[in-house]
């Protein structure tokens, strides 16, 4: 809750936020389907479905950042880090592997193993895996990014945000396009969309998208590169226009990925720049030291499919709009490589003092998800909406660690390998997991004057989760003989986690071109299980206070913020402030000898911070943004470590800033010239919360150029993605474990479209 002293910091905010509502500002708005505009005293605006109704992005009360397409297209959106590098108070980090990836928003986090403070909705569909959320995008329309508590509407998770991607929708006359690429590190790459009517009320769109990079750091021990990655998109969609009133939508999309994964470097060790066998200790753990190379004598490997099968109904009656959306998920994932200390030593090699091994994780999930709403109409001063949302999740998860006897790696999935010669298990820990989840929503909203409005909405979530623990769990010797117990092998554990996310808000319009507005809601994201046994385990190595079940998180914030736009639309402003508190924020926590992947919470994190924007168009020709944003954390209370206290929250930087300038202009009659620059800074941050290690700001400078039809028809391109080789560390875990970000990037880019 809100304490005083909240109140107080909270209270120097507002203060600060009615003073910048006086400045000329404005604010792109999110859509959760398509975007649309309309002429107001010749300003252009978006309108927007951020609150499930079309409204101007001055009404809507939220502090958010819009793509359209022809954004998306002018800054070379291509992966979800791209638009993520462009929106001030958010970023992402990948590793591992093709399905891991850490988003911060407004000082909360996401880490390995659990999941993110955002809720991700494509065409209406919320995703029910975070493991899923980092693939390939192609033939967008539209990509949102809501910022602060949207749990009210798109539910658990949702703590700090929501990120609404929209494809583009099936057309009623024939038209496509083709694009093709290469790259640094033999990428290549294509992709395309064909859409139009199979008959006078049935459309279509057929949407495809193929890569491939062979990556660009060297393994020093096996020869090859590190980094490579082969994927394959496909999507369908099916529009069946059944009446004025009734339309059905029918959409089905697969992913085929395979990479290579857990390119770790340990720092505590030095390695043998040709053989990559340990030569000696180094003392290291700094976050800012940053190893290219690599030694692993096993490259490692990834293997996810995903597919998802989704319906959605939309009948338009006399009281409102009835939506029902059903959705039928799968992902099946593996993935293999070197464990601590990842070098080339091995279980026959042991080196100077100690070996490495091999460790595995197998994760197969289905899901079936049903939402259904009813939508009020829009002309009235009472506006409300109210729906439930139905989850059910099948989950499996088996990690190992074995030997490494310098065969390769055994992808294991339901069954150890027990004595085995290729890398015999020494450790089996797997559980199986049914969860279903119940959600009832509402949101309602009044206009009390033309200009004030008042809103109140609210979601109870209830998850109930269930653990069966694998018969075979457990530690093995080299012969495939039993050794000591991993919790309790064949138990059922039971728990589930509840909450109400209220949120209420009111705006106030100041004009047509401005407006302020005001919130409080919390938000919910659901307790999980770590697998069972790991806290036992860790115990006897001495690290205490791990447990087996992570409790839920409850987030709760009170914003301020204001938008307009001025100069006829030619500047565009944006600004915010807000103060969270989070209970039990989860962090996660490595345990090598065990290769135990584990999640604890922080009881307590206080988070200050804010976010100011503004585009401009400067000529017809040029064009630029600016954003910044702030995040002032600082840990409450933390059992684990009370040292750690009055310390920051780990994975959040302490600002971010985006801005950049674009240029187009005719160089020939049917030719026009492109050129862009991008740049984002993300501020100085903690891998952990005793913030044993800094990581300094990473400053990164992606550039683009290129010739295009006057007309539309084709575009070619040349671009760069971390022009000046910023080297810096994507994830750091506690004790030395470092995996390095992608280098400077090159591509070109042509893009053909035809038209019926």
């Amino acid at each position: 809750m809100l304490t005083k002293t909240k109140f107080t910091r909270l209270n120097s905010l507002l203060k600060m936020s009615v003073a910048a509502a006086l400045l000329p500002v404005s604010a792109h708005v999110t859509a959760q389907e398509a975007s649309e505009t309309e002429q107001t005293e010749e300003v252009e605006r978006i309108v927007v479905e951020a609150r499930g109704r079309k409204e101007t992005i001055i009404e809507v009360p939220l502090s958010e950042k819009y793509f359209s397409a022809a954004d998306i297209s002018d800054a070379r959106i291509k992966a979800v880090d791209d638009f993520i590098g462009l929106t001030p108070g958010i970023t992402m980090a990948n590793s591992q592997d093709a399905g891991t990836n850490f988003i911060t928003i407004r000082g909360v986090s996401q880490v390995r193993n659990g999941e993110p403070p955002v809720a991700v909705i494509v065409d209406g569909v919320i995703q029910t895996n975070a493991r899923g959320f980092d693939q390939g995008l192609f033939d967008l329309n539209s990509i949102e990014v809501l910022r602060g508590p949207q749990g009210a509407l798109y539910g658990r998770n949702a703590t700090q945000g929501a990120i609404i991607i929209n494809t583009q929708k099936p057309t009623d006359y024939l038209e496509g396009y083709v694009e093709a690429g290469i790259g640094r590190g033999d990428e290549y790459k294509i992709e395309g969309s064909v859409t139009g009517p199979i008959s006078e009320n049935v459309l279509f769109r057929l949407s495809g998208r193929y890569y491939d990079t062979d990556g660009i750091f060297n393994n020093v021990t096996t020869g090859q590169n590190v980094g490579y990655k082969e994927e394959l998109n496909l999507r369908g969609h099916l529009s069946f226009i059944m009446s004025d009133d009734l339309t059905i939508d029918l959409r089905a999309s697969y992913t085929d990925t395979t990479a290579d994964a857990l390119q770790f470097t340990y720092q505590g060790v030095s390695t043998d720049p040709t053989t990559g066998e340990v030569d000696g200790f180094t003392g290291i753990a700094d976050s800012n030291v940053v190893q290219r190379r690599l030694s692993a004598n096993n490259l490692g490997f990834d293997q996810r499919e995903i597919g998802q099968l989704s319906l959605r109904v939309n009948y338009e009656t006399d009281l409102g709009v009835l939506q029902a959306v059903s959705s039928y998920d799968t992902i099946d994932q593996i993935n293999g490589g070197d464990q601590f200390p990842y070098t080339a030593n091995t279980t026959a090699n042991p080196g100077i003092s100690f070996f490495d091994g091999t460790q595995t994780q197998y994760v197969d999930v289905t899901t079936l998800s049903q939402d259904i709403r009813f939508v009020s109409n829009d002309d009235q001063a009472f506006k409300w909406m109210v729906g439930a949302y139905y989850l059910t999740t099948d989950r499996f998860i088996a990690s190992t660690t074995g030997l490494d006897y310098g065969n390769g790696i055994l992808s294991i999935m339901s069954d150890p390998e027990l004595g085995g010669s290729i890398n015999p298990t020494s450790t089996f820990a797997a559980d199986d997991n049914d969860n279903t989840a119940y959600a009832a929503y509402f949101n309602f909203s009044y206009d009390i004057t033309e200009e004030l409005e008042f809103s109140f909405a609210g979601r109870y979530d209830k998850d109930e989760r269930k653990q069966r623990v694998d018969p075979l769990q457990g530690g093995y010797d080299a012969d495939g003989n039993f050794a000591f117990a991993i919790g309790e092998a064949g138990a059922i554990n039971k728990a589930t986690f509840s909450h109400f996310q209220p949120k209420v808000s009111l705006r106030y319009l100041l004009s047509d071109e401005a407006s302020i507005y005001t919130s409080w809601g919390e938000g919910f994201r659901s307790g999980q299980f770590n697998q069972n046994g790991v806290g036992e385990a860790a115990e006897l190595l001495g690290l205490s206070g791990i447990p087996d079940v992570l409790d839920q998180e409850i987030t709760e914030t009170a914003e301020i913020g204001f938008k307009a736009d001025f100069l006829g639309g030619d500047l565009k402003t944006a600004g915010s402030l807000y103060q969270t508190s989070v209970e039990n924020a989860p962090f996660f926590v490595f345990v090598g000898d065990l290769g135990a992947q584990v999640l604890v919470g922080i009881e307590e994190v206080d988070i200050s911070g804010g976010e100011i924007e503004a585009t401009y168009a400067f000529t017809d020709d040029l064009s630029g943004y600016f954003g910044y944003a702030l995040a002032d954390s600082e840990v409450k209370q933390y059992k684990l470590d009370p040292t750690a206290i009055g310390n920051k929250a780990p994975y959040v930087p302490s600002s971010t800033i985006n801005a950049g300038i674009q240029y187009r202009t005719s160089m020939t009659e049917g030719l026009d010239f492109f050129s862009r620059v991008d740049y984002e800074a993300r501020g100085k941050q903690f891998w952990d919360p005793a913030n044993l290690t800094e990581r300094d700001t990473v400053n990164l400078v992606n550039v683009r150029v290129g010739v295009e039809d006057a007309e539309g028809l084709w575009t070619l391109t040349a671009s760069v993605n971390n022009l000046l080789d910023e080297e810096y560390n994507a994830e750091y875990v506690t004790g030395g474990f470092a995996f390095a970000a992608p280098p400077a990037i090159w591509r070109l880019d042509f893009r053909y479209n035809f038209l019926d």
